[in-house]
């Protein structure tokens, strides 16, 4: 196996390249891959076998016997760990354990007579696409390259279902363009050795939720060890989050015991009310060695701050670019601190709290203990006996619950009781959707519903997989933004082995009325201080939310003057103008407007990146 270069390219973070089988025709469709500064790497043969972009500390490999290997993202797989494990494979379906064993956030492709094997994350944090170009199957780390590699237009049924708010699984996880396939992130790619012929095989699932707390705690805190250990291993300068909440003051500590110096970097908020400062200080207290930064709260961007001046190449629409300018703001005086990664707390809260859900079903296996911790939440989150009484009541399921969502698409929003103990937010459309867009998205609905199965049968372990999943489409996008702003980013939580550990606890112990993050707090117990984790609550960034709906009302309505989802009938321009005049409106503090704002601003990038095609 070789490597060539045109280019250096680009820096850590933003691994993306395509795959490609080892045969002529496939290298043929590989040279409308080739980007200025991409890389190839290439088969036994010479033909190309990854084009794209990565950093050196991004990319392992090995070849033995006829099979190769690449691990690409972060992983701390040595070479010579995988040039065994190549010696070994007799049968692609091997891969899955190997996938299961190793630590970090990485895409694994192999390669074996002939056959090729592609696959991401299982939280979705690292996706997989195909299509077939020029008669053969290739696969890609980003749909968009697929996509103008094939000069598509994005689907305009697509862009209907994104507009509900919010779209919910599977419809959420479809590529952007009919003829670029999604591999869903349970399963992994394999292409047979004619080059053309694809099959997606299941190699994750979920771990039954059954494990003591007591017993889990060290699984869990071995598992956070190693993911932030895979990024501070080799020193430097690394900064973290810490906004004094138990996710990011967990990962500041474990970073503090690396080989590493860490900068910490807390963004106190504008509310009055909020601690995160506080907390942070006294976490400060017990990390001598670690430099604070603390950021002027006034100077931080608030929510939908420079919508209309996002460029980044995107492959599909996010929310995450409400908040772009908030979490990119600081990373330019991070790294010149001298940083080379930032760490973040994301994901804390889908791994170490769970969904109420699971009391659905624990109500019917233990309705005594079921019903006293149900007493708490009614009056931890304010559900009403009715209401509470009519979801758990509810029995109705996965493709059934779809199909009735789909009937009643301009309804008032769902009580929380309802969404907390079922299957998920019913989506909703809005009076600004038009009655075609709202036709598509009931269709793809409908036949969602036909097909769907949950991604688990526990409501429960449903919920948390598709709250993972949901929360990694966004960061996934944030993690591009920050490599391209100068300094990624990375999200341990996030980590395949971090979650299987934190979702293997019972339920009944992982989220109740009675105690903030119990997982967490037992698996940090002796790592991080004590009165460290005592805290029982976070910031909600609510004041910068509203705020930053007043204070940019002129920026959204600057995005619907020349609405691009007005040009294809999907929105109504003047009511959406009409709101942006009036942004105390009921509702748009719910936040209801930001997938229609997603959908736009993508629209928007991509006409501006048609000039820029995506690197490889």
């Amino acid at each position: 196996m070789t490597e060539l270069h045109e280019s250096a390219g680009t820096g850590p973070g933003d691994a993306h390249f395509a795959v490609f089988t080892d045969r002529a025709d496939a290298a043929a469709a590989a040279r409308s891959f080739a980007r200025p500064g991409s890389r190839t790497l290439t088969h036994a043969s010479g033909r190309p076998w990854l084009v794209g972009h990565w950093h050196d500390d991004e990319v392992v490999t090995a070849s033995a016997r006829g099979a190769s290997l690449a691990v690409v993202g972060c992983c701390p797989v040595d070479a010579g760990e995988l040039r065994r494990r190549a010696a070994q494979l007799r049968d692609l379906a091997e891969l899955d354990a190997l996938a299961r064993s190793l630590p970090g956030s990485f895409h694994l492709v192999g390669t074996l007579d002939g056959r090729t094997r592609v696959q991401g994350t299982a939280s979705g944090l690292r996706l997989v696409f195909h299509a077939e170009i020029d008669g053969v199957r290739v696969a890609a780390t980003r749909a968009d390259t697929l996509a103008t590699v094939l000069r598509l237009e994005p689907a305009v049924e697509e862009l209907a279902v994104r507009l509900l708010w919010p779209a919910p699984y599977p419809l959420f996880e479809t590529s952007m363009w009919r003829a670029v396939t999604a591999v869903p992130p349970q399963t992994a790619l394999v292409i047979a050795a004619d080059g053309r012929t694809a099959r997606h095989t299941r190699w994750w699932t979920p771990p039954e939720p059954v494990r003591p707390l007591a017993d889990a705690a060290p699984l869990i805190r071995t598992a956070l060890e190693e993911a932030v250990g895979a990024r501070t291993r080799q020193g430097g300068v690394v900064s973290c989050d810490l906004s004094g909440g138990l996710d990011s003051t967990s990962v500041c500590f474990l970073a503090d015991r690396s080989p590493a110096r860490v900068v910490a970097s807390t963004w106190p908020g504008r509310d009055p009310a909020d601690t995160d400062l506080a907390w942070a200080e006294r976490a400060m207290g017990h990390l001598p060695d670690v430099e604070h930064v603390v950021w002027d709260a006034d100077a931080s961007p608030l929510v939908y701050e420079d919508l209309l001046g996002i460029d980044d190449l995107l492959d599909e629409p996010t929310i995450g670019v409400m908040d772009r300018s908030r979490v990119l703001h600081h990373l330019p005086g991070l790294a010149a601190r001298g940083s080379r990664l930032h760490l973040t707390g994301i994901g804390g809260d889908h791994v170490a709290w769970c969904s109420e859900a699971y009391y659905h079903r624990l109500l019917r296996i233990r309705p005594l203990f079921a019903a006293r911790q149900l007493r708490g939440f009614r009056a931890l989150w304010q559900w009403p006996l009715g209401g509470t009484l009519r979801a758990l009541a509810d029995v109705r399921p996965y493709g059934t619950w779809l199909a009735d969502a789909a009937g009643d698409l301009r309804g008032p929003l769902p009580p929380s009781v309802t969404t907390g103990l079922g299957w998920g937010m019913t989506p909703r459309l809005f009076d600004w959707v038009t009655p075609e867009a709202e036709r598509m998205a009931r269709r793809a609905l409908l036949e969602a519903a036909s097909t769907a199965s949950p991604l688990h049968p526990d409501r429960g372990l449903h919920t948390d997989l598709e709250q993972i999943r949901s929360c990694t489409r966004v960061i996934r996008q944030w993690d591009r933004m920050a490599a391209r702003a100068g300094l990624p980013m990375a999200s341990p939580f996030l980590d395949d082995r971090v979650i299987e550990a934190c979702l293997s606890v019972r339920p009944s112990e992982r989220v109740t009325p009675w105690r903030y993050k119990p997982v967490l707090t037992a698996a940090m117990r002796g790592i991080v201080p004590e009165e460290c984790l005592r805290r029982s609550n976070k910031a909600t960034a609510s004041m910068d939310a509203s705020n930053g709906l007043r204070e940019h009302r002129a920026d959204l309505l600057a995005l619907w003057e020349d609405s691009r989802l007005a040009e294809l009938g999907l929105v109504d321009g003047s009511e959406l103008r009409r709101l942006a005049r009036r942004p105390a409106s009921p509702g748009l503090s719910d936040a209801i407007l930001y997938s229609t704002i997603a959908a736009e601003v993508w629209l928007r990038g991509l006409a501006r990146g048609r000039a820029r095609v995506p690197q490889s």
